[in-house]
């Protein structure tokens, strides 16, 4: 049972038409995502210009960001998606865009005081997040 659905992840990068499998989205990550998305994905999750740029040249550094006309390199693409679906569990946890912010940029004890948006720039640590959020879920001790 997939909760957090191709189409939840690939609305938060805006991207269109949407995938409706895990499949047709690993392709479009594999073929290189639009700069675009990644921009849609880091408004989503920040709430203040300063905010959005640095989590923006922390996935890209800001040289290299400049660089790309239209498309994201593999491994960049890698990582917009990474933002989008822990963006897209923490909303889907939460059912609210503020309480999933307020969720990504506040230390949690369980991530050893690290906020849980700080943890998920790696894929373990994506995948840390996201046990989290579903123990949190189901109500399970976290």
């Amino acid at each position: 049972m997939v909760l957090v659905t191709p189409e939840q992840i690939a609305a938060i990068m805006a991207l269109m038409p949407l995938p409706h499998s895990f499949a047709e989205l690993d392709r479009l990550v594999s073929a290189g995502l639009p700069k675009q998305a990644l921009k849609a994905s880091v408004e989503r999750v920040c709430s203040s210009a300063e905010e959005r740029k640095q989590l923006l040249h922390r996935i890209i550094p800001e040289a290299t960001y400049k660089r790309r006309r239209d498309k994201l390199i593999g491994e960049e693409s890698g990582r917009t998606e990474r933002l989008a679906r822990i963006y897209a569990t923490t909303q889907y946890v939460w059912n609210s865009d503020d309480d999933a912010r307020a969720f990504l940029h506040t230390p949690h004890p369980m991530l050893q005081d690290q906020t849980p948006l700080d943890v998920s720039l790696t894929e373990l640590g994506a995948r840390r997040v996201e046990e989290l959020l579903w123990k949190l879920y189901y109500g399970l001790a976290a």
